[in-house]
């Protein structure tokens, strides 16, 4: 499936950022306590990709709003304005009105994977999310780095490591692609809760 990475990637971005919790080791029970929780959080992204064999690297920047509740909304304002939506049942991309791919969990085995990490995540169901991934954590004062290596072999056929790191709220995300591609993100302009209710991207989880 050739959308496969980049559903992966965007979703997995977003996800990160309220999804450093819940685990019972000591270096992640501190990091619980320096990160702040919010139910709704978005921002600005900034992305740069790396490809094996091409010199320059791809810019691309845009808005990202993740709801505990509701998924995430990953909308890509340059190069190449889109947007994506990521729920529990389906995935679902626009460019202007027009949904240009819907993908359905029920039907499709690798949504329903992508949909099992992702919501994993949201809820820190680290017993699911150990089977897939190595996690090593470290903090010094209130900075703060995990590095998630992918153990499962469906996955890692696409992903082979994710590295974050951050404050109050994840600041970088790496992603080491198995093809030797690389993702380097960049949040800023963090609005949480009661501060996104008049944003464009709220209304997309309607």
């Amino acid at each position: 499936m050739k959308n496969f990475r980049s559903l992966l990637l965007a979703a997995l971005s977003g996800l990160m950022l309220i999804s450093v919790h819940t685990k019972a080791d000591d270096t992640l029970e501190k990091i619980q306590k320096i990160t702040l929780k919010p139910e709704i959080l978005c921002g600005q992204f900034n992305q740069q990709k790396t490809l094996v064999g091409l010199k320059s690297a791809l810019n691309s920047n845009g808005r990202f709003c993740v709801h505990r509740e509701k998924g995430i909304v990953w909308r890509t304002l340059k190069p190449f304005p889109n947007i994506l939506r990521v729920t529990e049942n389906e995935i679902t991309q626009w460019q202007g009105d027009k949904v240009t791919m819907r993908m359905d969990a029920k039907r499709e085995p690798v949504i329903q994977m992508i949909n099992n990490v992702l919501f994993s995540l949201m809820a820190g169901d680290f017993s699911q999310l150990e089977k897939i991934f190595q996690i090593n954590a470290k903090i010094r004062a209130n900075e703060w780095q995990v590095d998630l290596k992918v153990r499962d072999s469906g996955l890692r056929h696409a992903i082979e490591e994710i590295s974050l790191n951050g404050g109050a709220y994840v600041r970088n995300i790496s992603i080491h692609e198995a093809n030797g591609d690389k993702t380097q993100i960049v949040f800023s302009d963090i609005q949480t809760d009661n501060a996104t209710k008049d944003l464009d991207e709220i209304s997309f989880y309607e």
